[in-house]
């Protein structure tokens, strides 16, 4: 389970695009095999008789609302970017979770984030949490409180995610982050070099404890601070920050994928060798 917190946005329109991996709709219901898990306060917040089966778009206003009721609601560094979005990936040999079990991973992460306390309906974060695409799970929030106070997530959020990512998975069943393809045990079947050499390969794309990723956490956490900052420079500085983790990230796949090319056709060729050895004893 990889957590990766998003810069700030000013709309929820684009972050809830990418998490459903297409643009927001006044036609396209989403139901709660989509929207899994929300803040608590929505079930006071909306009537009884209400259709709860709100378009993308509704939940996009949902999540704005805040700015309409607290127009003036700012953070510590005088800005209006609200907007918080975190996204957690499974392990690609991970099986899929169910939808109770996605609704509980949400709350957990909404609570590791600061944005879900528990007993405090009436002043906590509006946030919605989004199932839309295999093995992912978005969460975004709206900073400013029902009662306009502006709230400011820990400095160790990455942490905090991070931490109860490991919790979840112990408590699920799931792959640690830390642990590689299920392929790679084959490994022992081929040339040293070769498996020398993926796992160096391997170590590198580590999600949890590779450079590259301690690298790509700087960069995603450096961005989040700098788009803190006022003014059109810093966002466009997160920006550049967000796009860079994105290309690490990438970096991080293909190696791996390369990795495992470098073991997987001398493992396919271990049976026929087996065969042609058992053929001259006979």
């Amino acid at each position: 389970m990889i957590p990766r917190l998003h810069p700030r946005a000013h709309s929820p329109r684009e972050p809830l695009a990418e998490a459903l991996g297409r643009p927001p709709s006044p036609n396209e219901g989403l139901t709660e095999y989509t929207v899994v898990a929300h803040w608590p306060g929505l079930d006071y917040y909306t009537p009884d008789d209400e259709q709860r089966t709100w378009t993308s778009v509704e939940w996009a206003d949902h999540l704005e609302d805040p700015y309409l009721e607290h127009p003036f609601a700012a953070s510590p560094d005088d800005d209006r970017h609200a907007i918080l979005h975190l996204d957690i990936r499974l392990h690609p040999d991970d099986r899929e979770l169910t939808g109770p079990e996605w609704s509980e991973a949400a709350h957990r992460l909404a609570r590791a984030a600061g944005i879900e306390v528990p007993g405090a309906t009436e002043h906590g974060c509006r946030w919605i949490a989004v199932h839309a695409q295999p093995g992912r799970l978005d969460l975004l929030a709206n900073l400013i409180h029902l009662d306009g106070t502006w709230h400011t997530p820990p400095a160790d959020i990455l942490q905090r995610l991070a931490g109860e990512a490991r919790r979840i998975e112990q408590d699920m069943h799931l792959i640690p982050a830390r642990t590689g393809p299920t392929k790679r045990p084959a490994a022992r079947t081929v040339p040293a070099a070769s498996a020398q050499l993926a796992g160096v390969l391997t170590q590198l794309a580590d999600e949890q404890a590779g450079p590259l990723a301690t690298v790509r956490g700087l960069v995603e956490h450096t961005a989040y601070r700098i788009a803190r900052q006022p003014g059109a420079a810093g966002t466009d500085t997160a920006h550049r920050l967000e796009l860079i983790a994105r290309r690490l990230h990438a970096i991080q796949q293909d190696l791996d994928a390369t990795a495992a090319h470098l073991v997987q056709p001398r493992v396919a060729a271990a049976p026929a060798a087996t065969r042609r050895t058992a053929h001259r004893s006979m």
